[in-house]
């Protein structure tokens, strides 16, 4: 991935919080049918391995699947927040009349073997895990106790699961260091203006957020 240093992230914990918060990772091979990519919501096992494990599981229908076995390497991206940034936000543009239009945004990509996994054990931990993981911040979480257990065991053996051991990890966070203060500050501010079309306020705290790591 092309990563200016301005916007390299170089913090694990700050690349884990982004796999958190942004489950959903486009998995991605090349391998005899050609390129094949497929979004699946993966869980990160952030103390496991030198960078974090990370696991999924793929509808059975889903041919992907099968490539994956003795494969050496796929990618999987988790992508952030993200958003159009318009030159009208900049102060530069009364002074000097020098910017484009561009778009701010976060992502981590990372590298590792996939396992392909078939264990009824393993898959209904995965599985209960990942539900955990979505529903623990509800009044009422669901439960995969919930469900009829006969229900659940078909269920599991419509799916595959896969494990990959994160081998290389990078982030690229492109929020805006590489403008000056005040044209930084002018794009959080109409960010932020519940009057304009582009407002988009989380990633108004992300550009804080790099300021501060920057500076830091």
């Amino acid at each position: 991935m092309y990563t200016p240093s301005a916007f390299r992230e170089n913090s694990i914990n700050t690349m884990h919080d982004l796999m958190h918060a942004r489950p959903l990772g486009l998995l991605v091979t090349h391998g005899a049918t050609g390129l094949q990519a497929s979004p699946l919501p993966f869980l990160l096992y952030a103390d496991e391995g030198q960078w974090g494990v990370l696991r999924a599981h793929v509808a059975r229908a889903n041919p992907h699947w099968r490539e994956l076995s003795g494969m050496t390497e796929c990618l999987i991206i988790f992508q952030g927040v993200d958003g159009y940034i318009t030159p009208s936000w900049y102060r530069s543009k009364t002074t000097t009349g020098k910017v484009v239009p561009t778009w701010n945004y976060a992502t981590v990509h990372a590298w590792g073997k996939p396992t392909i996994i078939e264990d009824a054990g393993w898959l209904h931990r995965q599985i209960n895990d990942l539900t955990h993981a979505q529903e623990r911040s509800r009044p009422r979480p669901w439960s995969i106790d919930d469900a009829p257990a006969d229900y659940i065991a078909t269920q599991l053996k419509a799916v595959v699961g896969i494990e990959v051991v994160i081998g290389r990890i990078e982030g690229k966070w492109k929020m805006s260091q590489n403008k000056d203060e005040a044209d930084r500050v002018g794009v959080i501010q109409g960010l932020r203006s519940p009057d304009d079309p582009h407002q988009n306020p989380v990633v108004a705290d992300a550009i804080e957020h790099a300021a501060r790591s920057k500076s830091d």
